[in-house]
């Protein structure tokens, strides 16, 4: 079971996590799947979209864990499964703004430096050491992982053109898109300065 979850009337609900969990994982240094003590290097399990804006709603675990989440959550493994909406009434959303969908990859985003964003549980992941892209519990392609990537960038266009400063919030975006574009399976090389093995901030919301 993972560390994190939360439980409705003595039963783990895998969509929630427990009361106090983000918090004591960043205050203890946690790995928030299996609650054991993380090292210099952590390892955060982002959306294609969170590659983007390099933000994760969830504090980070180590590689091990991430990686076994990966092949292993249902979500993550099933592209057509959908959240379910029947959520507890006490239940509380993250912070920033979440889009429901399941984008059919997701991403392992190993780095030595991340930030906690003041008065929000949501952290600011930095430049990685190691990225790895996966699909239904398996590496992901190279065309896979693109298709994820633009079709976030798709979703985060619509939210920029609602910005106060619409132009400036589509610079900001196109710039961090391109960027994303280098961690692409096959792209992120040791001239990165880390490996990709996998084969082949604009908005504060996870992604």
């Amino acid at each position: 079971m993972p560390w994190f979850v939360g439980y409705v009337e003595g039963q783990p609900d895998h969509r929630l996590v427990r009361l106090g969990g983000i918090t004591d994982a960043v205050r203890f240094n946690l790995c928030f799947l299996c609650g054991q003590r993380l090292g210099a290097y952590q390892t955060f399990l982002l959306g294609p979209m969170c590659t983007i804006n390099r933000v994760s709603a969830e504090p980070p675990s180590h590689k091990d864990c991430a990686e076994y989440a990966a092949r292993a959550c249902p979500f993550l493994t099933h592209p057509h499964m959908r959240r379910r909406p029947d959520l507890p009434e006490d239940t509380v959303a993250p912070d920033g703004e979440m889009n429901p969908r399941n984008p059919g990859v997701c991403v392992t985003w190993t780095t030595k430096q991340w930030t906690k964003k003041p008065g929000m549980q949501l952290f600011a992941v930095g430049e990685p050491t190691w990225v790895s892209w996966w699909r239904e519990g398996r590496p992901a392609a190279y065309a896979e992982a693109v298709d994820a990537l633009v079709s976030g960038h798709d979703v985060l266009k619509e939210e920029a053109a609602k910005d106060p400063r619409p132009l400036r919030a589509a610079a900001s975006l196109e710039e961090q898109y391109w960027k994303a574009t280098e961690y692409l399976p096959g792209n992120f090389t040791a001239a990165n300065g880390a490996r990709n093995y996998a084969p082949g901030g604009f908005f504060g919301g996870p992604r």
